[in-house]
């Protein structure tokens, strides 16, 4: 039952619609739905990369270390939003800090259950790789935007 849970919450989130439910199925299968309470640190900054989440509810803020600053917010995350892509593409370190700022909701991915569903069933790996790179790109785009704001000189601000 729960995995035909898991499969029907994958089917209404805006990274998995759209997917076979062969491939939904095959999602489901490696996954598990997780609750995480306000102010709880799911990952730090060069942890190894272990798990993957797509965000059903709540809110979370990444941070990055910048010498003599400390973790500074560069982005804040919600329903439908991917958090902690890097263990999906490598089995590196976490590239930022992912805290919790209300009780939030996923489904978490172990990492090397979907890099070996990706490289067992190509077909599927090209989709979920495919919606990482845009969930990327929307994310640098972002994350452009605020680092822009954090650094953005008061003095000139409205200024033309």
């Amino acid at each position: 039952m729960m995995a035909q849970e898991i499969q029907n919450v994958l089917q209404e989130l805006r990274f998995s619609s759209g997917l076979s439910q062969e491939d939904l199925q095959k999602l489901a299968s490696i996954s598990e739905l997780v609750e995480v309470p306000a102010s709880t640190v799911i990952f730090s900054e060069g942890d190894a990369a272990a798990d993957l989440f797509l965000l059903l509810g709540g809110r979370v803020e990444l941070c990055m270390n910048v010498p003599a600053k400390g973790c500074l917010p560069v982005l804040t995350l919600g329903a439908g939003d991917l958090l902690g892509w890097s263990p999906a593409l490598t089995s590196g370190e976490m590239t930022a800090t992912a805290t919790t700022i209300k009780d939030t909701s996923a489904v978490r991915f172990a990492a090397d259950k979907l890099q070996r569903l990706c490289e067992q069933d190509h077909d599927v790996g090209y989709e979920v790789m495919r919606r990482i790179a845009i969930a990327l790109s929307k994310r640098l785009v972002a994350t452009r935007l605020q680092v822009l704001d954090v650094f953005a000189d008061p003095m000139t601000e409205g200024k033309s």
